[in-house]
């Protein structure tokens, strides 16, 4: 009931925030202010709901040493897409048609703000953390990216590897980079940054979501599995690497701080009848 009671609180935000950005058509000052108070206001449900069902602090959302890691997601994030998109630029797949649209890239910061947070929230700080305690971290790693790439099958361009490709760079990298420091403001950063990178900077789209053209107007072309297609860049073999080497690079980091939970025994797991 803890599980369905916290998925239930963000998610009615989650929901609320994303008709509301919706209905106002990427009108940048009202997307940007909809789709900040939408993050903030997740954050604080989710503190709320877990206070409530687990009469604890969330750790996992501590104040102290936020913005340090966030800072470091959003460079982890940052730094992970531009090589990406290095690559599928030197094979002749991506290239700059002109300048966008700053009112563009504003959109597109509430925007992704919004879903970053609430998407870490869901599928991190609920999903995982729970899934977690009953399976292990390497299960619940598995389980809950396979959850994160179909959720995006729902979008305008998704395709089957589109989800799959979500669920091997996005779904695992983030619970892994979770597992390693035990907080979401790194996961929510790093995944603020990709989004952002991809729409608001670089101009492609994300995730198969049609969206204005954000600083730059970026034009994909030739093979969709080496720049992604309609997709957007998170379809290309290239992300998929890269994401594959930061989830070892996290895995390995939450090994060696001890961080990585075993799977529970069923003597561990059994109820005693009464």
């Amino acid at each position: 009931m803890r599980l369905v009671l916290q998925l239930a609180v963000v998610a009615v935000v989650a929901l609320l925030g994303s008709l509301l950005v919706g209905a106002v058509q990427w009108n940048a000052p009202l997307t940007l202010v909809l789709g900040g108070a939408t993050a903030v206001l997740a954050v604080l449900a989710y503190r709320w709901i877990v206070r409530r069902t687990e009469q604890r602090a969330p750790a996992e959302l501590a104040r102290s040493g936020a913005v340090p890691a966030v800072g470091r997601g959003l460079l982890i994030g940052l730094g992970m897409f531009a090589g990406v998109i290095a690559v599928i630029a030197l094979s002749g797949g991506y290239r700059v048609a002109g300048w966008g649209s700053f009112p563009g890239a504003v959109a597109l910061f509430g925007f992704t703000a919004a879903a970053a947070v609430t998407e870490e929230l869901l599928f991190r700080g609920i999903l995982f953390r729970f899934v977690e305690r009953w399976i292990g971290t390497w299960a619940a790693l598995a389980l809950t990216g396979v959850l994160f790439g179909l959720s995006h099958l729902f979008n305008a361009h998704a395709t089957l590897w589109g989800a799959i490709a979500i669920a091997v760079e996005a779904g695992g990298m983030l619970a892994a980079a979770y597992a390693a420091t035990r907080t979401l403001w790194l996961p929510i950063g790093l995944h603020f940054a990709w989004n952002f990178a991809e729409g608001g900077i670089f101009g492609t789209d994300v995730s198969g979501t049609t969206a204005p053209d954000g600083l730059l107007r970026g034009e994909l072309s030739g093979s969709s599995a080496l720049t992604g297609g309609e997709f957007g860049p998170e379809g290309s073999v290239w992300s998929v690497l890269a994401g594959v080497v930061l989830t070892g690079v996290f895995l390995g980091l939450a090994h060696r701080r001890g961080n990585l939970v075993p799977r529970r025994r069923r003597a561990e797991t059994a109820t005693v009848a009464p």
